[in-house]
């Protein structure tokens, strides 16, 4: 397989920086990686390259043990633009591709792009069964007169800071320290879709999404900022979201449900950005309706207080 044929004749680069990954989540390694790439790039005077793959590759080569991921293919790219890549080179990941061995893959990779840096992870790995590593990719490089540089990066907490960790963490339903690890609140991403309309019934009214992500956090009740063209506001709506079964109701399938306090916008067929910020806590059953109700109402006074507490700023802000 010849990877030049991948990219349109007008992409193909004479000199460029460039790195090279998986990137799912853009976790707060990712964005220091790449900005290596496009500071560097930007002192040289040439473009800076993201290289990245899709479908994931274990989806792939061991489709049972896939993680779920963080973000969608369109998030990432997002991502990348507000980093200031300068071009993103999806490549797209199949069982031949995966056949390649690192040598071929490398080969085809400095011929269409001419990198003459790289940068990347220190535990990337690449090529058939994995077999290419930041040795491999630094005895290649040197002969195509690219240098090679391996960067290495731990959390904000001095743990590991990985894609794993962050979904460990939302799968316990640590949104604040996962947030630390991403820079960022986890999102999802979606269209507002009708419901069973209960809540409105409550006196609660909720956006029921449609997400898009492969991961939700644990089930329970979290304090979220919401963005919508629908809302048309500069910072964040103050949202409160349920993620579960609505036991107490005898739901059997998951939900995704936002109440936005004093909102009275029709949202259904609205797009929807929901930023996780704080889990107030894990999803229960209420021995009635007016007992939720009664927790609801709770749960909306500790979200003020945390709200007024959350440094959420514009520059975060992305209308869809």
């Amino acid at each position: 397989m010849d990877l030049a044929r991948a990219v349109p004749g007008d992409k193909v680069l004479r000199a460029c920086v460039a790195t090279l990954g998986n990137f799912d989540g853009m976790h707060l390694g990712h964005r220091r990686l790449v900005g290596e790439t496009v500071q560097s790039a930007r002192g040289r005077g040439l473009p800076s390259v993201a290289v990245t793959f899709d479908p994931h590759p274990t989806k792939i080569l061991a489709p049972d043990q896939s993680p779920r991921l963080l973000m969608t293919l369109a998030q990432k790219l997002d991502a990348f633009d507000r980093v200031g890549v300068d071009l993103v080179w999806v490549i797209p990941f199949g069982r031949d591709f995966s056949l390649l061995d690192p040598e071929t893959f490398l080969a085809s990779l400095f011929g269409a792009l001419c990198p003459v840096e790289m940068h990347v992870g220190s535990a990337f790995r690449f090529g058939r069964d994995r077999a290419g590593d930041v040795s491999t990719l630094g005895t290649m490089g040197a002969r195509a007169g690219c240098a090679v540089h391996p960067h290495s990066y731990r959390a904000p907490d001095g743990g590991p800071l990985s894609s794993d960790r962050v979904r460990r963490l939302l799968l316990d339903g640590d949104v604040a320290l996962a947030r630390e690890l991403l820079d960022a609140p986890f999102r999802l991403t979606g269209v507002v879709v009708e419901g069973d309309r209960r809540g409105r019934t409550m006196g609660f009214p909720t956006a029921n999404l449609a997400w898009e992500q492969e991961l939700l956090p644990a089930p329970g009740v979290y304090v979220t900022g919401v963005r919508s063209r629908a809302i048309a506001a500069d910072l964040p709506a103050q949202g409160i979201t349920n993620v579960g079964t609505k036991p107490t109701f005898g739901g059997q399938s998951t939900t995704v449900e936002t109440h936005l306090p004093g909102m009275a916008a029709d949202l259904y067929g609205a797009r929807l950005e929901i930023d996780f910020l704080h889990r107030l806590r894990g999803e229960e059953k209420f021995a009635s309706p007016d007992d939720l109700r009664t927790k609801i109402a709770d749960d909306l006074g500790s979200a003020a207080d945390i709200w007024g507490k959350t440094n959420t700023t514009k520059k975060d802000a992305c209308l869809l």
